[in-house]
């Protein structure tokens, strides 16, 4: 473990965090971020979205700091400073999502070495849903988690999902995985569209922070995804689906606005979790977690709320 670059006045998150580089298993280079907590109740684990990097976190950090925790975040590879698989740094990529675990299995190492506060627990957002889902089906340190938009299923409309999915497959075979999928967009999704009718936050100050973000370090941005990456989530998502849900605290936030995953799945889940509860938020996008101030209150104090159930 080194240090790694880390942007704190960008991140504007608590006082004290910081980055180190951590390497997988595989040889692939991750960043791992922190923000520290005097005397904290425990550290939640926060699993980022796809495209996302450390310091979109850091007000989540700081929400979750007056709450009484300590915040670990991730560069998962192939975002942030992270190592990308491919030539073209904005074109997301991974050929299975097994490699995402290998992620996870440096970061939990890295908090057992750093001795962080416990209990742990951990918010997953989109991609890291699905990415937390799988780490709580095994051998897992997590006493509850939160899911925010869990991509539990891809959102295809229903006559392109046959199409999409066959050329996902086809390009494995053909090995053209690389290709950014057709459609997607080739920047940053927050420096490419204006913020009226986005699908991620109706806040215009969380937007507005989103955009400077890029604005300042467009290396750590990413673009939309490669067919290898989409092939790899359809059948994540697939194998997940068949496989019950861990016994394990659940509360899952979901945006009544919701355009980015596909919400089927995510009900279908809830209903059946035993230990599960899926709270609605009228008038959210994607991202609770980037949402209005009372949207992101509510969701910080219902989520740590479970966690004080369990310290």
């Amino acid at each position: 473990m080194s240090g790694a670059p880390f942007h704190a006045v960008m991140a504007d998150g608590p006082e004290g965090g910081f980055a180190r580089w951590l390497q997988a298993t595989d040889g692939v280079q991750i960043r791992v971020g922190v923000w520290p907590k005097d005397a904290a109740k425990g550290t939640v684990f926060l699993l980022p979205g796809r495209t996302e990097y450390i310091e979109k976190y850091g007000r989540a950090a700081k929400d979750l700091a007056r709450r009484g925790y300590a915040t670990l975040t991730v560069d998962f590879r192939g975002q942030g400073l992270a190592d990308r698989a491919l030539d073209d740094p904005l074109v997301g990529h991974v050929t299975d999502f097994d490699e995402y675990q290998l992620d996870m299995d440096a970061v939990i190492a890295f908090a057992r070495a750093e001795a962080l506060p416990e209990p742990w627990f951990m918010i997953a957002h989109s991609m890291g849903g699905c990415i937390g889902l799988r780490c709580l089906m095994g051998n897992h340190p997590f006493k509850a988690v939160a899911f925010s938009a869990p991509m539990w299923g891809i959102l295809i409309s229903a006559w392109m999902r046959p199409v999409a999915v066959a050329m996902a497959r086809a390009s494995r075979w053909f090995s053209f995985d690389h290709r950014i999928v057709p459609g997607s967009r080739e920047a940053t999704y927050v420096m490419a569209v204006p913020f009226a009718g986005n699908t991620l936050t109706t806040d215009p100050e969380m937007w507005d922070y989103m955009r400077q973000q890029a604005m300042a370090c467009p290396e750590m941005m990413l673009a939309g995804p490669s067919l290898g990456w989409l092939q790899a989530a359809l059948a994540e998502c697939n194998a997940l689906a068949v496989r019950p849900s861990p016994d394990i605290a659940t509360l899952t936030a979901l945006g009544l606005q919701e355009r980015i995953v596909d919400i089927g799945p995510i009900h279908a889940r809830m209903a059946q979790w035993p230990k599960g509860t899926l709270s609605l938020y009228p008038g959210a996008e994607h991202e609770v977690m980037m949402e209005r101030p009372d949207t992101r209150a509510r969701f910080f104090d219902e989520a740590c709320a479970l966690f004080d159930l369990h310290l």
